[in-house]
């Protein structure tokens, strides 16, 4: 998430973009099914933007750089099993890496 979301999707975001920028914007993801429905990550908005390929409008993230087949199953994974955010204090996500450009 650091690497691939919170770029575009943290403290600048734009209102229309869910917030993905500390434990408790993420947990609130997680509790809307609109967004994520635990174990089942087909089902969840949050996953199939990110499998969808390139030229779906909508793919994530969509600077055409798809995030890897192990992050993808990192977050599949962490779906299926409930999509369980540490509770108490939020943990601040910060953007890592390169900032995307988009095309």
């Amino acid at each position: 998430l650091e690497t691939n979301c919170v770029h575009c999707h943290g403290d600048n975001r734009l209102s229309h973009m869910p917030p993905i920028n500390d434990t408790h914007a993420l947990r609130k993801l997680a509790s809307s099914p609109q967004w994520i429905v635990p174990g089942r990550p087909e089902k969840s908005r949050f996953y199939q933007v990110v499998v969808f390929p390139d030229n779906v409008p909508g793919a994530m993230p969509p600077t055409g750089h798809a995030i890897s087949r192990r992050e993808i199953k990192v977050l599949h994974d962490w779906i299926q099993a409930g999509a369980k955010v540490p509770a108490g204090r939020a943990i601040k996500l910060t953007p890592r890496g390169e900032l995307p450009r988009s095309t």
